[in-house]
């Protein structure tokens, strides 16, 4: 007997990533960042909440995918509580110290191509690129500030680019 997580270890990539959708709603998928040119730091982003909440999926740019991952289950335990989290505003509520932060939607016609993974998992279930939704989570600097604010650590804005409106 044996206590390995996945059914099987030699599934397709996908197929992993739906046993672990099917499991437990979701899943957080991490991207590592590219040297470029351009440069694209690392993001972690969902799939899932569009079939376990109804909700858009989110991707968060610039954090370990860890920490990404722990706010991603913050964001869904909101939906699993049925809170509907304010998009395309600054809203508080969700960090400690009350931290200013963002949901900001993607524009999936220019975007896409950021999330295979997720665009093959909808097409998947019939769902093209035009009915599944992505949001961008912007998180604050140390000092609560964002990056469209003034002093918003500058050496961030390459960590997290937003990609959202």
């Amino acid at each position: 007997m044996t206590d390995d997580v996945f059914p099987d270890r030699n599934m397709e990539h996908l197929d992993k990533l739906a046993w672990v959708i099917e499991d437990q709603g979701w899943v957080a998928d991490p991207v590592e960042a590219d040297a470029g040119p351009p440069p694209r730091p690392g993001y972690t982003y969902t799939i899932g909440f569009e079939t376990a909440f109804d909700r858009p999926e989110v991707v968060i740019f610039g954090l370990q995918a860890v920490a990404a991952r722990g706010l991603l289950g913050m964001i869904a335990d909101q939906h699993r509580g049925g809170v509907v989290l304010p998009v395309d505003g600054v809203f508080v509520g969700l960090l400690e110290s009350d931290l200013p932060c963002a949901l900001l939607t993607v524009d999936l016609a220019l975007h896409a191509a950021l999330f295979p993974d997720a665009s093959a998992f909808h097409a998947g279930r019939g769902v093209g690129a035009d009915r599944w939704r992505m949001l961008q989570f912007v998180w604050p600097d140390r000092n609560g500030r964002l990056p469209w604010d003034q002093d918003y650590d500058p050496r961030l804005r390459v960590a997290q680019p937003v990609i959202g409106t």
